[in-house]
């Protein structure tokens, strides 16, 4: 058994704590004595002074109002003779000074020489300034003593005629107030030597029983629960003696217990896929299993005592409070511009029967994925709600207009009846390209492969584009002579060049150019497209083969685009075990590349 050090003794602690109760307690009433004593010697001084300064002041004003002759004392005589009436050994000096801050009189005869001269003292000048009295005490410098300084302005119907300042001695009321401190730390220093000897008796008689129950706790920790804690009596320490034995017991009945649920947890937390964060009532981490970990990719020694809120990275909006009251779950947003990762957190209250909170229960989930799958499902269903709506709602107005009589028109009857019919032919074509899309999504569609000679194959689809073309812009083939065969589905793979093409056809100016090459780059046959068009902003490159994106809506939408032909022309690459990609600058046009297998070495150059 570890020996308990003298100063940590629980004997010790009773004792200097009953010591420091009762010194506490003297201290208390001592300061409280002393402070109010000082209060009431220093009101009395005070009060005092003010008397004799109210005799004073009438004095003093009465000269000061008095019609003097030229055979009457001077003003300043007379007031000499007022304010040494009043000197004794508390008054330290009087002066007088008028409205004017100029000194009258003063009863300390070692500065007459003043009288005349203006007053530089700031109490004075705070007191005719604004006409009130102030009072302060200060040091004296040359005697090294307190002073209690009085400023009382002296007025008459009003009209200020000047201030009294006065200094006294207020230092013999700080000399009693020591004296009476000193007999009071005497009375305290005897107190407390009687209390210590009470101490120690009292001590006693408490901590021997404890001292035993102490070895008996020390004992248990161990795993030792059969000695039994000694009864000295029926008090309340010989109670808690009883119940500490009955507690012996059943903690050695709940320790197996414990001992076999705990290990189906550790199991259970172990075997997780989903990671399991638990606090205490403060939401400090008390245990996280490793799926935890690894989601929030942090060691365990980075978690462990730290608050939830703090390590979920919620607490600029929630409060532990808040996760305790939190029904739903959150999502917990850790993406970088290189990734999406977002995780999904369920809180669940430890409670007692009586309500109270014990903790709290976080379960982390990867939801990364399924929010990326709900995110896209929703655009979809919100591009292709829109795409359809705006045909249908072009038809069922020109329906209406020829409901309503226009068909007998044989001017506007034709047309309208052509916006329908183009209308008609864009929604199917949007419905084939959703068919199409989503057969390659379920990779439910077969490759018609054949081998051909690219380069052939490339200038006819070019061809039957130059010979179609309406508007004026100019094709520029850097098409090498070697022959590259590719083993492609033909019918497939003109649908991806006729898409690309038609995109920079829509988008070249009159007299553009669009370029078109191929070249042999990484053991792929390379081919560019290119055009001089309106090019798309660097930020919105990467996502033109995203499903419906466009970067200018409205103009693709009135040349009829979908906004999916470039999203089936990467499956199809893809599928031929190629890859598609874009460049742009803005204002300057756009170039998309896409690669496909070969089977013939050669290498060709275009610039």
């Amino acid at each position: 058994m570890q020996k308990v050090g003298f100063f940590k003794s629980i004997h010790v602690k009773f004792v200097v704590i009953y010591i420091l109760l009762i010194l506490l307690a003297m201290q208390i009433i001592g300061l409280y004595f002393a402070r109010e004593l000082e209060k009431t010697l220093t009101s009395n001084f005070t009060t005092s002074i003010k008397d004799r300064v109210n005799l004073v002041e009438f004095s003093v004003r009465e000269e000061l109002l008095k019609s003097r002759g030229e055979e009457d004392p001077t003003i300043e005589e007379s007031l000499r003779d007022v304010v040494n009436g009043l000197s004794s050994e508390d008054i330290l000096e009087i002066r007088v000074i008028d409205a004017r801050f100029r000194i009258l009189a003063t009863s300390n005869n070692e500065k007459q020489t003043e009288v005349g001269q203006r007053s530089t003292d700031e109490l004075v000048r705070r007191s005719i300034s604004s006409k009130t009295i102030f009072e302060n005490i200060k040091l004296d410098e040359n005697r090294g003593k307190r002073v209690w300084v009085l400023a009382s302005p002296i007025e008459f119907q009003g009209e200020l005629l000047g201030t009294l300042y006065l200094e006294s001695n207020i230092e013999t009321v700080f000399e009693q107030m020591t004296e009476i401190n000193r007999i009071l730390a005497g009375g305290t220093a005897i107190s407390l030597a009687i209390t210590v000897i009470l101490g120690i008796l009292i001590a006693q008689t408490i901590t021997r029983p404890i001292s035993d129950m102490r070895r008996q706790a020390q004992a248990m920790a161990k795993g030792n629960f059969s000695r039994k804690v000694r009864v000295y009596g029926n008090d309340e320490i010989g109670q808690l003696a009883i119940a500490f034995n009955h507690l012996t017991n059943r903690l050695q009945e709940a320790q197996s217990t414990t001992e076999g649920e705990r290990r189906k947890l550790a199991s259970v937390l172990s075997n997780m896929t989903d990671g399991v964060i638990a606090t205490d009532r403060k939401g400090r981490i008390i245990l996280i299993n490793d799926p935890a970990l690894r989601l929030l990719r942090v060691s365990r020694e980075m978690v462990l005592q730290r608050p939830i809120a703090s390590v979920l990275g919620l607490e600029a909006n929630y409060s532990f409070e808040d996760l305790i009251h939190m029904k739903d779950f959150l999502n917990l947003n850790f993406s970088t511009p290189e990734r999406p990762y977002i995780l999904r957190a369920n809180f669940s209250v430890i409670q007692k029967e009586t309500g109270f909170v014990n903790g709290l229960i976080t379960v982390l989930h990867d939801n990364t994925e399924q929010e990326k799958i709900d995110m896209e499902r929703r655009e979809f269903v919100a591009n292709v709600s829109h795409e359809l709506r705006t045909p249908l709602t072009t038809m069922r107005s020109y329906l209406e207009a020829l409901t309503d009589g226009a068909w007998q028109d044989t001017d506007l009857a034709p047309t309208f009846l052509d916006v329908t019919q183009t209308e008609t032919e864009r929604m199917i074509r949007l419905v084939n390209e959703l068919l199409q899309l989503s057969k390659m999504d379920s990779r439910d569609y077969d490759l018609n492969e054949e081998i051909v000679e690219f380069n052939k194959f490339f200038n006819r689809i070019i061809d039957r584009f130059e010979l179609s073309k309406s508007q004026h812009v100019h094709f520029v083939r850097i098409i090498p002579n070697e022959e590259y065969f590719v083993e492609i589905d033909t019918d497939k793979l003109t649908q991806v060049i006729d898409n690309i093409i038609s995109n920079a056809l829509k988008y070249s100016p009159d007299g553009g150019n669009i370029r078109f090459g191929v070249i042999v780059k990484d053991n792929l046959l390379q081919v560019m497209i290119s055009d001089d068009g309106m090019g798309i902003p660097r930020e919105n490159v990467e996502r033109i083969f995203d499903r419906f994106y466009r970067v200018d809506r409205a103009r693709a939408r009135s040349m009829g685009g979908t906004g999916l032909g470039l999203a089936i022309a990467r499956e199809m690459i893809q599928a031929h075990g190629g890859s598609i990609w874009a460049e742009s600058e803005e204002g300057k046009g756009t170039t998309i590349f896409f690669t496909l297998p070969y089977e013939l070495d050669g290498v060709g150059e275009w610039e």
